[in-house]
């Protein structure tokens, strides 16, 4: 049985592939996100959930996503990126993500997702984040 409460971050190594690079030979900004979400999404899976499982009656849209960039990434790189649980509020999560190269930040970004509920032909409305879901992430420092 897992123990929940210990603190959640989760790792992923990846190789650049080449349609991630833009003209100039390097990883096109766009790509820092859709790590930091296959990231979020490990974690999720590595604490026995899924973010959006079907017919789901809720949902955590993001309300807020940055990236500070310090090095570039090029084709075939291999890096490794790491997302934390910094906070969890009532209604929210707030992520942390690293995203390093032989030792080296190349990127570190921040996003904020909401607990929303998602009835179909009603716009979504903020909720509480179920205690089973909220349970399972332990915000580190």
């Amino acid at each position: 049985m897992r123990q929940w409460g210990v603190p959640s971050h989760h790792r992923l190594k990846h190789r650049v592939q080449f349609y991630e690079t833009d003209a100039a030979g390097i990883v096109h900004f766009s790509w820092f996100y859709r790590y930091m979400e296959e990231a979020e999404h490990a974690l999720w899976r590595k604490v026995g959930l899924s973010i959006s499982p079907r017919d789901a009656k809720i949902g955590f849209p993001r309300v807020s996503a940055t990236f500070d960039f310090h090095h570039p990434l090029h084709f075939e790189d291999e890096f490794e990126i790491t997302i934390t649980v910094v906070k969890i509020t009532t209604k929210t999560i707030q992520y942390k993500t690293v995203i390093t190269c032989k030792q080296s930040d190349i990127a570190t970004g921040s996003m904020i997702v909401a607990c929303v509920s998602k009835t179909p032909g009603q716009p979504m409305k903020s909720i509480t984040i179920p205690r089973e879901i909220a349970d399972r992430f332990q915000p580190s420092d």
